[in-house]
């Protein structure tokens, strides 16, 4: 007997996204950090998609497993790196080279999205695009390019949701009705 099991990418990829779509709202100037957007990192984009990328290991897909956990994990460290942000004595170049190492990763990733649907490739290198432009923004000091990367955030937050969802009604439904741009094999 063959055991079925669910797709865990939406939960993964919504973690991602809601959490994403918030901090970077926050990035864009609408509102200070605060402990809606803490708790989301812990919660959602930390734990949810931590158990995403258990269950995609169960999958044995070696691509998901690495993605929502590696991510799962950059929200837990965020976090703890904003609660405790003091501690280095240049905050915002330590800041800066901590973005652009996940700049580094993000971009390797998005290789491994080349086969894949048109929405997951947006998504790792509107991720890339987005690392980067963080740490410049801390390397420089630039508020204006932290405002752009906010808007971009938020792009590449809604851009998970929209995948997100599109895995889970096209599922639910039996065919498409959120088209992610399938790639012919």
């Amino acid at each position: 007997m063959e055991e079925k099991l669910s797709n865990p990418a939406p939960l993964g990829l919504m973690g991602f996204g809601m959490t994403t779509i918030l901090l970077n709202i926050h990035n864009a100037g609408f509102f200070p950090i605060g402990s809606m957007i803490m708790a989301m990192g812990i919660f959602y984009g930390g734990l949810a998609q931590i158990i995403a990328g258990i269950l995609e290991y169960k999958k044995g897909n070696t691509f998901g497993t690495t993605a929502f956990t590696s991510y799962g994990l950059f929200w837990l460290t965020l976090v703890f790196i904003l609660v405790f942000k003091g501690l280095p004595e240049n905050p915002n170049a330590f800041m800066g080279w901590y973005l652009f190492l996940w700049g580094l990763f993000t971009f390797f990733m998005w290789f491994g999205t080349f086969g894949k649907n048109r929405v997951i490739q947006f998504v790792f290198l509107s991720l890339t695009v987005l690392f980067w432009l963080l740490a410049i923004r801390d390397w420089t000091g630039n508020h204006t390019v932290g405002i752009i990367a906010g808007w971009e955030g938020i792009v590449c937050g809604f851009s998970a949701f929209y995948l997100a969802m599109a895995e889970v009604l096209n599922e639910v439904h039996g065919k498409t009705l959120l088209p992610i741009g399938e790639i012919k094999k």
